[in-house]
């Protein structure tokens, strides 16, 4: 498994040094100059279950048991009281395989499929909103002094944007602390690889908050509501569909976060506004 606790503070912290995430490419500036920067690597990571193959998702190949996971329980495949009884990962062919003592066969539901507006192209199954009827989430307030100190420790901590470009990061955190910070060439897997951790280490998420470094699209929201998070944040912008789902399910979603400007489209009500904006 490729990663590192990059810093102290975080459980989990990108590693932008890892030497499979890239490639030293070598080409010419606009001077004519010879240049050599590292780009991001892309390889493919088939997910089944059980005996079943579900996709095949291009990613930047560390965290893979985590991805798999939290993809199948995003998808609605892996049931919250299903027991995992195995996950094993195999590099030289790039598969994961997820195993439960349920007997699982998802033939219908593979039969439909969209394509979704995320980077690397996201691919979801069967209705993009089951799960999300009847579904409440936590009433936990969230202040704006968390919101500036996340985003300064976010955009500051070493990672494999600021190492190569051309990635997404998706960050768990409470209240003022980053918590979990994955990156990945589309953001959906970024998110994937945190609802993973969030299956395997029985994490808790009433009292979380996503941050992404994406758009705010109708995928993202409908992810971190199945992950039961109640807030969601990001310094792009959104989709209207994004936001229209986001009103339904209750979701605090707060977009063009630079400095201290934001924007709130939903769940205002969880906002505190307890910084000093003077300073």
């Amino acid at each position: 498994m490729v990663g590192a606790q990059a810093d102290s503070a975080y459980l989990i912290a990108p590693n932008p040094k890892a030497a499979r995430l890239t490639r030293a490419v070598t080409g010419r500036d606009h001077l004519g100059a010879e240049q050599q920067i590292n780009v991001v690597e892309e390889r493919p990571l088939t997910i089944y279950l059980n005996k079943q193959e579900i996709v095949t998702a291009m990613t930047i190949g560390d965290y893979p048991e985590f991805l798999a996971v939290g993809y199948l329980r995003n998808q609605g495949m892996l049931l919250p009281d299903d027991q995992i009884t195995g996950i094993d990962y195999d590099e030289e062919v790039d598969s994961v395989i997820v195993r439960t003592v349920r007997q699982t066969n998802y033939e219908d539901k593979l039969k439909k499929k969209t394509r979704t507006s995320g980077c690397a192209v996201g691919t979801v199954f069967g209705d993009m909103m089951e799960g999300l009827e009847g579904l409440t989430l936590p009433g936990a307030e969230v202040r704006t002094s968390w919101l500036y100190a996340l985003a300064h420790s976010i955009n500051t901590t070493p990672s494999l944007y600021l190492e190569a470009g051309a990635i997404h990061g998706s960050v768990l955190c409470r209240e003022a602390t980053p918590l979990v910070y994955m990156e990945d060439v589309g953001r959906h897997n970024a998110v994937d690889k945190i609802a993973g951790w969030m299956v395997l280490e029985e994490a808790l998420a009433a009292d979380k908050i996503l941050y992404t470094t994406g758009r705010l699209t109708s995928e993202m929201v409908i992810k971190t509501a199945l992950m039961g998070i109640p807030v969601l944040v990001s310094r792009s912008g959104f989709t209207a569909w994004g936001v229209e789902i986001a009103r339904q399910v209750g979701l605090t979603l707060i977009g063009r976060m630079r400095g201290q400007r934001f924007i709130c489209l939903s769940g205002e009500e969880r906002l505190v506004r307890d910084a000093d904006l003077s300073k």
